[in-house]
């Protein structure tokens, strides 16, 4: 079974996949949907759970800088509580602040075009934040045996 990382917008859901052991995170697509349409995010999410044998989703999780949940991180809550409705899977929420700001500066870095960004910075995003996830994961269990 897989994990799949999602980074929740307004208008798109990034997506990113791990291998098999959990070990490492790969960006896999951006899902475009129309403007706060969560339903159909998720309908568009169907396949790609469908086709990976999905066995647990990694949501980013946009607190504010102080820690604190504000209107956008309500959104969030409300899109994993349809995930788990629709999926029957665990929805694990990861702290994503300054996921985005991460992924634009690797692709700066990587002398990337500004169309290019806009395009991948969604699915790079999710990226880190289902590797962010795996890490913390991978620690947890050499720490416990």
């Amino acid at each position: 079974m897989r994990y799949l990382g999602l980074d929740l917008g307004a208008r798109s859901l990034g997506v990113s996949i791990s291998d098999a052991t959990h070990t490492i995170a790969t960006a896999l697509t951006t899902i475009h949907f129309s403007d706060s349409n969560y339903k159909e995010a998720i309908n568009l999410l169907k396949p790609i759970i469908n086709d990976n044998k999905i066995g647990k989703l990694v949501l980013g999780f946009p607190k504010n800088m102080n820690g604190t949940v504000g209107p956008r991180a309500e959104i969030t809550l409300e899109f994993k509580k349809m995930l788990e409705k629709e999926f029957n899977l665990e929805v694990v929420m990861q702290d994503e602040r300054l996921t985005t700001r991460e992924a634009e500066s690797y692709m700066l870095k990587a002398d990337m075009s500004r169309k290019k960004r806009k395009q991948k910075v969604d699915s790079l995003a999710a990226n880190i934040i289902l590797q962010t996830y795996l890490d913390k994961e991978r620690n947890e269990n050499y720490a416990n045996g």
